[in-house]
């Protein structure tokens, strides 16, 4: 009975080396939440002038160059941005200020419509070139005689006078021939008559 206890006990602590020899822990990965959206890059705040917007106007255009007829509009601001102030032109009514998206990532603005928060000397910058465009635009003649209509005389009618208008004369009454007054002959008709009643009166006697 020894004996076999023995030689099972022998065959576990076999069994257990032969075990701990192959025996290999699990590598369990780990994943940690991933954040979210983007991530906000710290930038440092820029030194020098800082023009905003006044609040009560909205949106304003920004250009080219320091003149809105001169140099086409690349981009807006909105009220109360702000853009970091690059300098002035000559006569101090534009400003160039720090605009990413166009061409050298600059932009004019007009100076009424922006304040400085940051005053500050700002160096008198000279304005770009005025763009040129590529083809300048012709008309063609014939084309635009196309949308022309043509005006066709019309001949009026013949004109036909009207017949001659005939004025009426009238006659003076104050220079009708004069008459027997009507009073004269009524009496000279009652005499007749009752002298003839007279006659025949004293002829019946």
């Amino acid at each position: 009975m020894t004996r076999s206890i023995k030689i099972v006990s022998l065959t576990l602590v076999i069994a257990g080396l032969f075990a701990l020899t192959f025996y290999a822990p699990l590598s369990i990965d780990v994943h940690a939440q991933q954040p979210t959206g983007s991530v906000p890059t710290v930038t440092g705040t820029p030194s020098g002038p800082i023009a905003t917007v006044y609040l009560d106007l909205g949106q304003i255009d920004v250009y080219a160059g320091p003149s809105s007829f001169f140099y086409p509009a690349i981009g807006v601001l909105l009220a109360g941005q702000q853009v970091p102030a690059l300098g002035r032109s000559n006569d101090e009514q534009w400003i160039m200020i720090r605009y990413p998206g166009v061409p050298k990532s600059v932009a004019w603005v007009y100076a009424p419509y922006v304040s400085l928060v940051r005053g500050g000397s700002m160096p008198e910058l000279p304005a770009p070139p005025t763009p040129t465009f590529v083809s300048t635009p012709t008309i063609d003649p014939t084309l635009v005689a196309a949308f022309i209509p043509q005006a066709t005389s019309t001949r009026l009618s013949t004109f036909t006078p009207p017949a001659p208008l005939v004025v009426p004369a009238f006659v003076d009454q104050t220079t009708r021939p004069s008459r027997v007054p009507m009073g004269l002959m009524i009496f000279g008709l009652s005499f007749i008559g009752s002298l003839g009643a007279l006659i025949s009166y004293l002829r019946g006697r």
